[in-house]
């Protein structure tokens, strides 16, 4: 219930900022950043940055799966 409460408020503030980012000052448009800017992001840190996480995540999983035994006990 907290996080339906929450993920409203976030919407609510994220609606209230669709069409200015500062009100009636500077649209979403023109506070986006420059296409090569965003392009760069996508390329390097959304791509590279992401594969290398899902990788290192891979092979956490791999080290630790034999490390825990499931149970009943509890603490």
């Amino acid at each position: 219930m907290m996080g339906l409460i929450i993920a409203v408020a976030f919407g609510t503030l994220a609606i209230s900022f669709w069409l200015y980012m500062i009100a009636f000052a500077i649209t979403t448009e023109e506070a986006a950043a420059p296409y090569c800017s965003l392009a760069f992001m996508f390329w390097s840190e959304g791509i590279f940055v992401f594969t290398l996480v899902l990788l290192y995540t891979v092979i956490s999983y791999g080290v630790f799966r034999s490390k825990v035994q499931p149970t009943t006990d509890y603490y």
